[in-house]
């Protein structure tokens, strides 16, 4: 992915006063725009100027922090896998002297479809786009593919014997981040509805079902995963 200027720099004069959250830098008030444009029109039928005139903003002011709509839509997918990411190699560390890989699954799984659950305006809509088959999104799809052979080691080591013998790391891990991708469908169905946090234990659990995990087995990787999940979060 290209470089972009980071938020921190000083921008141009705004053309008005920003109609997005004050409380985001321009950059994040710029990506947050073009979110909502995109999941509302569409990206092909978004444009710079159209995501400016939505902050506030010269569509020149734009342009000094990304180079065009591409670049933005690049940071906005992998902003919606990087912090699972970002979890998930810290945690296979631990694996299996701290934590069972039952554990770490469930808590991946949940971290995972709680990213997907707060990203603004539900940008994981846009997976399917055509335009993601192309070099300019290489970054994002690699990232992906890295989270997916994640879920792949997590969940065949995870996995009941008879299910890892039979399915496989690499559709294991296909059918595991399909699991917490129902998120994105999930929120395209309910409108505007807040999802609630539940889902995210909802969708771990299920990961772990089609393991072939026992109820009580699951229950225990829950445990270890809140246990994990709190150490992490006290330690960022």
């Amino acid at each position: 992915m290209s470089s972009v200027t980071t938020s921190g720099k000083a921008g141009r004069p705004r053309a008005s006063a920003p109609k997005q959250n004050s409380a985001l830098s321009a950059r994040e008030q710029i990506l947050d725009a073009a979110a909502a444009l995109f999941s509302e029109t569409g990206f092909s039928g978004s444009s710079t100027r159209a995501i400016a005139d939505r902050v506030g903003i010269r569509q020149q002011s734009l342009y000094y922090h990304f180079a065009g709509k591409d670049e933005i839509l690049a940071e906005l997918l992998s902003g919606s896998v990087r912090p699972s990411i970002e979890f998930v190699q810290r945690i296979e560390e631990r694996v299996p002297d701290e934590i069972t890989p039952a554990g770490a699954l469930f808590a991946l799984a949940s971290i995972d479809a709680r990213t997907l659950r707060q990203t603004p305006h539900n940008i994981g809509t846009l997976y399917l786009l055509p335009e993601i088959q192309e070099s300019r999104y290489d970054a994002f799809r690699i990232e992906r593919e890295q989270l997916r052979a994640s879920y792949g080691r997590l969940g065949v080591a995870a996995a009941h014997p008879d299910v890892a013998a039979t399915i496989g790391e690499d559709r294991i891990g296909a059918i595991l981040i399909q699991l917490a991708e129902l998120v994105i469908r999930l929120r395209r169905d309910g409108g505007t509805a807040a999802m609630p946090e539940d889902d995210d234990t909802t969708i771990a659990t299920s990961c772990l079902r089609v393991l072939g995990l026992s109820s009580a087995e699951i229950a225990a990787a829950r445990d270890e995963a809140e246990a994990v999940t709190a150490l992490s979060a006290s330690t960022l």
